[in-house]
């Protein structure tokens, strides 16, 4: 653990060549973009399975060290400076040893290049077992140095609601299968219905990702959901942040 932590805090890289797409999030009110996420790709473009299925633990640490930087240099390059869309960036709670030390070079990268950490939200994915007490220290950190924090895929990993009884995120993003044939599925719009309940009392803001479909998007709309992410509206851009033309027609108010 020591030598992966020097060798973070020295700035050394991962000799494995990747890049970033970047997939907006939408706000479904005023048909802007509220963020995009950042996610790994190879060096041309190639899926992140490429180069994910290369990462094991000799290199996770300082491989999510890399990612933020790539995101954060990206974003600062691509988003346009005079709006206030928001950076994405998932990482890995277990290549994160201690919280303060870990964020350094993610802080001199954002410094650097000038990108506001207000505009930055950490997300993690629960996809494989955690320490809890190690993944809430992480997030009070990163909210008190002053970045948002989500949830990923809620509804699909260990204990997100135990998580939720300790901490309470900015951000929720439910799960896609929670979203799939939600317009045709009358069990999915309870859950939905009521999970959504659930954030608004803990006033924590619901993002729905995977939607596909318009019967989808009908539906969540219906429900309130304000921000919400899928191929509908727009797939990931390779280096680039892309907004179809097609998303104001799909986003505009029912006559």
């Amino acid at each position: 653990m020591s030598t992966n932590c020097e060798g973070c805090r020295e700035g050394k890289g991962v000799d494995l060549p990747f890049s970033m797409a970047f997939q907006p999030i939408f706000d479904v009110n005023t048909g802007s973009v509220f963020a995009n996420e950042a996610l790994v790709r190879g060096p041309n473009g190639e899926g992140a399975g490429t180069i994910l299925s290369q990462i094991d633990d000799s290199i996770r640490y300082r491989f999510d060290q890399q990612c933020r930087i790539k995101a954060i240099e990206l974003a600062a390059r691509l988003f346009d400076p005079t709006e206030t869309t928001k950076l994405s960036i998932n990482f890995m709670p277990n290549a994160v040893y201690e919280p303060r030390a870990c964020i350094r070079l993610t802080l001199a990268t954002a410094m650097k290049t000038g990108f506001p950490l207000n505009r930055i939200i950490f997300e993690f994915t629960e996809t494989e077992k955690l320490d809890s007490v190690h993944v809430l220290n992480i997030l009070r950190t990163y909210r008190d140095i002053g970045f948002m924090t989500a949830i990923d895929d809620f509804g699909a990993g260990y204990s997100g609601l135990g998580l939720l009884t300790h901490f309470q995120p900015d951000i929720v993003k439910l799960d896609m299968d929670m979203i799939r044939g939600i317009d045709r599925d009358p069990v999915r719009r309870v859950i939905v219905r009521n999970t959504l309940n659930m954030l608004a009392d803990l006033n924590i803001t619901p993002l729905c990702e995977g939607v596909e479909t318009a019967g989808e998007l009908s539906v969540l709309r219906d429900l309130g959901v304000v921000l919400v992410q899928g191929y509908l509206l727009a797939k990931p851009a390779f280096e680039s942040v892309v907004v179809p033309s097609t998303v104001q027609e799909l986003l505009a108010p029912a006559a």
